[in-house]
């Protein structure tokens, strides 16, 4: 068992959490993270851009002038790539952008990110997170008490509205639940902030 601190809001250490080393204490692999990061920003392509080839293209079906005597250069159709309103070359169609990955794939990728973190000391415990409003300012003095700056990364254990309103209008701070966290908010984030209760669900989903 690995042991991480435990802070409250103030900045102060309260104690220490027992932790799975499986899944807080995991190699790293750069390779595999990679991997899955890229599977993850593929699958939320969209794949629907498309765009019309030149036979695709309504007109053009007369030559627009004589072949030779007019000076110009031969054109056969006014719906080639090179005039006004023809067709594309190479039109992008829509497509699959999807990977497939596995579970064994995307649970090492996620303990292996999280021990990184670990390592790195770029995880900040938290016994909770107790707001008297909803306020900017409140969930800002938090970060502060932590010296915390740039993408950060708040994971909660459960939805907290209180939270959330006070949280949203920070700059470069993603909020997450436990159950919904992936590989790609963890590589993309510097800081996490991650409650007593997030961490035991994290060990949880990830054993």
């Amino acid at each position: 068992m690995m042991e991480l601190k435990v802070y409250n809001i103030e900045g102060k250490q309260t104690g220490t959490l027992s932790v799975d080393e499986t899944v807080f204490g995991a190699e790293y692999n750069q390779a595999l993270i990679h991997q899955v990061v890229v599977a993850q920003l593929a699958n939320k392509r969209q794949g629907t851009k498309s765009a019309l080839t030149r036979a695709e293209v309504r007109g053009g079906g007369i030559k627009p002038y004589r072949q030779k005597g007019t000076g110009r250069a031969r054109q056969g159709s006014i719906r080639a790539p090179q005039w006004k309103k023809g067709g594309v070359v190479f039109a992008p169609k829509p497509r699959d952008f999807s990977k497939k990955i596995n579970k064994k794939m995307k649970d090492g990728a996620m303990k292996s990110a999280l021990s990184q973190k670990v390592r790195q000391e770029e995880v900040i415990v938290l016994d909770a997170i107790n707001l008297e409003a909803a306020k900017t300012k409140l969930m800002a003095g938090i970060l502060k008490n932590f010296a915390i700056s740039g993408k950060t990364l708040l994971v909660l254990n459960d939805e907290n509205e209180t939270v959330l309103r006070a949280a949203r209008n920070i700059e470069d701070l993603t909020i997450c639940s436990a159950d919904l966290l992936n590989v790609y908010e963890i590589v993309r984030n510097g800081k996490c902030v991650i409650t007593a209760d997030a961490v035991k669900r994290l060990e949880e989903v990830n054993k």
